[in-house]
């Protein structure tokens, strides 16, 4: 089973690490890190990630699992990672969508008419791809797996195992890994959240909306021209 993760600039490192601590650990999956070329990625908050393939390198995967973050932005302009990502959803029998990592999905055209999920603050906009954006945590539309913020990828990743493989090695590996959240403050969604704490996150992110409505705009474009 080769799994093959996205490594962009500016990816949120936890969208992709923790679903790949999940799905490394799943019995016969072969899982890369594939960028556009070799040397560390720095991720939106400067860690470095080191690939293990390259696109012009990659194979083609069982899985596709695409991490969001800032860095998707840049992502959806870009026609190497649009086609990479559309090139290799064509022959995967699974792929994955983790946070803002959905839009590039849409980029790509693979979300149209499709439910999907993706970061609360990013998921009105999977609509300029044709999608249908839900509130889920986590969706599974046919063969796409489709994730809320960061964390919720962990969760999707342990379903993409219980219907890959089964739902025994799923729950193996959330023991393993003592995935067992509970947060010391109520909410972690914008409907659970106390209003003025959402407020803040839609005031801190107002340039970053600003942008990435603009990218999402012209990768919509690119996608219906």
């Amino acid at each position: 089973m080769r799994v093959n993760f996205v490594l962009f600039e500016g990816v949120t490192q936890l969208d992709l690490t923790g679903p790949y601590e999940v799905l490394v650990r799943a019995p016969g999956f072969q899982c890369e890190l594939v960028a556009k070329a070799p040397g560390n990625v720095r991720s939106d908050r400067g860690l470095g990630l080191a690939p293990t393939t390259t696109v012009a390198e990659a194979e083609p995967c069982d899985l596709l699992v695409v991490p969001g973050g800032p860095g998707t932005d840049a992502a959806l302009e870009d026609p190497l990672w649009v086609d990479f990502v559309r090139a290799q959803a064509a022959t995967a029998k699974w792929v994955f969508g983790i946070c803002t990592g959905s839009l590039l999905l849409g980029a790509a055209g693979l979300l149209q008419g499709r439910r999907a999920s993706c970061h609360w603050m990013a998921r009105d906009l999977l609509a300029e791809f044709g999608a249908q954006p839900v509130d889920d945590r986590t969706t599974i539309d046919g063969k796409y797996f489709t994730s809320g913020g960061v964390t919720a990828g962990i969760d999707m990743a342990l379903l993409v195992v219980a219907n890959v493989l089964d739902q025994a090695t799923a729950e193996q590996i959330q023991l393993q890994i003592e995935y067992d959240p509970a947060p010391p403050f109520p909410g972690g969604t914008p409907f659970t959240s106390r209003p003025d704490i959402v407020q803040r996150c839609l005031s801190a992110a107002t340039e970053s909306r600003a942008r990435r409505e603009a990218a999402v705009k012209a990768a919509a474009a690119n996608l219906n021209g």
